[in-house]
């Protein structure tokens, strides 16, 4: 890893680098832009809760260091060839083989699940990548650099296929921590009689008969395989050295570890920082397709509010497990509820409220806000960062029901709810403007339906204010009548 620049200010930030198993502070190659990296989806199926949770934990990171003020170029890949079955060198690849079920092309299977996964993490929040290269749109470069590796002596081609000689490079296995004399032969990498060692890798594969995808090469027909795709496109776009790489804990060993090894063996500088996120699991198991205890995201938010899910995602912390069941959502329903009925009512009586300063309320707001970021800070400590959400809370809360707050302190609540929670955390969707001016509609409209209410309450027709009431609560609008009128919340 480059060390980093003493000249360069120090941000503040500590992570956690997988590559050097400890908190590190974070200083970029650049000062104030960070590049950023993420393995994306293989697109030949609907995406699950476990895909949810690595785009959302790196979704609130990337917000974090925008939030401190980086600009940040993330580019997260598209794999719509050459991930084969088991994640091997041999079997079909799963486009392929998806492709056949629903006799479909190949690139219609990924046209269809890249669509789909994009329209989820739209429901989630997740911010659209800078960049989202394919990695059918690369083999020009991935062939490049195989012949780099190939010329340097670190691959070997072999009856139309290319593998990359592990035994080359000694530092294979430096990520997951894993001696190449203690990996087991065959695991997870295939044993195949034209490889010099079992634990080479392909870095291209021969087109059999029959197989869809093909490039011309220069060493024949075939496509390139899974973990090269990585190393070519984050070079391309990122350039030598760039700042981090993310991905799922189950990325580590053997991807990451091939794209460090592809890369470095090449003579290119790779990643400077290693961020992974640990699973979605169901009765402590982890959540996968191959074990068949997934539940589609479609699904889930035919279910679930959207930001109820991603509530329940940020509440653990991206290297933590996080646990799916029924117990779990309704947590994370009644937290979600508990923020976002605390931010509509400072908005609700915003338009109304005293143009008087309390600074005791102000004090406080600053010392969450300040938590926040410390946790942020933290290695993107987000349950912390939620702790303190919740904090605020209290404190709003307490200062609303003892009466009426000024302006300038409910402006500070407002705001701290509106960045930290939405634009960091993403729990809060809607541009500023029109969230002022939908609150301020909205507070009208239900002043004069209160105000209706009142009315035949006071001319004892209280049949007619019970359905008003009752007509709000099927849309999840409360009434409570208190000593000082009737209040609303959602």
């Amino acid at each position: 890893m480059t060390p980093p620049d003493p000249r360069q200010p120090d941000s503040g930030i500590v992570l956690y680098d997988t590559l050097q198993r400890q908190k590190v502070p974070f200083v970029p190659t650049v000062p104030g832009h960070v590049g950023m990296y993420l393995c994306g989806p293989t697109v030949y199926s609907d995406a699950h809760l476990g895909h949810a949770k690595k785009e959302v934990a790196f979704d609130v990171i990337r917000r974090a260091l925008m939030h401190f003020g980086y600009q940040v170029r993330y580019v997260t890949n598209v794999t719509d060839v050459g991930h084969l079955q088991n994640d091997a060198d041999e079997g079909e690849d799963k486009l392929q083989a998806r492709a056949r079920l629903e006799q479909l092309e190949p690139m219609e299977v990924a046209d269809k699940y890249f669509w789909s996964f994009h329209r989820d993490m739209d429901a989630l929040g997740v911010l659209k990548p800078s960049i989202n290269p394919r990695a059918t749109g690369h083999i020009p470069e991935q062939i490049e650099l195989i012949e780099e590796l190939i010329a340097r002596g670190h691959a070997y081609e072999s009856n139309g296929s290319v593998y990359f000689d592990v035994r080359s490079w000694p530092e294979y296995g430096k990520l997951s921590g894993r001696k190449l004399d203690d990996q087991e032969e065959g695991t997870r990498e295939a044993v195949r009689e034209e490889k010099r060692d079992p634990r080479d890798f392909a870095l291209w594969k021969r087109a059999e008969p029959g197989h869809l995808m093909r490039w011309e090469s220069p060493w024949g027909v075939g496509f390139p395989g899974w973990h090269i795709e990585c190393s070519a496109m984050s070079l391309k776009y990122l350039g030598e050295g760039f700042d981090i790489h993310g991905g799922g804990l189950d990325l580590q060993f053997p991807h990451h570890e091939a794209e460090i090894a592809q890369a470095e063996a090449a003579g290119h500088p790779f990643a400077r920082y290693w961020m992974h996120n640990n699973m979605v699991t169901v009765g402590g198991e982890k959540m996968s397709k191959s074990k068949g205890n997934f539940t589609t995201l479609k699904d889930l938010l035919a279910l679930h509010d959207p930001m109820v899910i991603r509530f329940l995602l940020v509440s653990s912390h991206y290297r933590s497990v996080t646990e799916f069941s029924d117990a779990a959502f309704e947590s994370a329903r009644s937290g979600y509820r508990r923020l976002t009925e605390a931010l509509n009512e400072v908005e609700r009586r915003l338009p109304t409220a005293p143009g008087r300063d309390d600074p005791a309320l102000r004090q406080k707001i600053a010392g969450h806000v300040q938590a926040f970021e410390d946790a942020l800070r933290d290695d993107f400590n987000t349950p912390k960062a939620i702790a303190a959400l919740f904090g605020l809370t209290t404190d709003v809360n307490a200062a609303l029901n003892a009466g009426e707050v000024g302006r300038e302190a409910l402006e500070a609540a407002r705001n701290a709810y509106r960045t930290l929670g939405g634009d960091v955390l993403g729990l809060f969707s809607g541009g500023q403007t029109e969230r002022q001016d939908d609150t301020q509609v909205v507070g009208a409209l239900m002043d004069l339906v209160l105000r209706a209410r009142q009315h035949y309450r006071l001319n004892k027709q209280y049949a007619q204010a019970d359905e008003l009431r009752d007509t709000l609560a099927a849309v999840g609008v409360t009434v409570e009548d208190t000593k000082e009128g009737p209040r609303w919340r959602r």
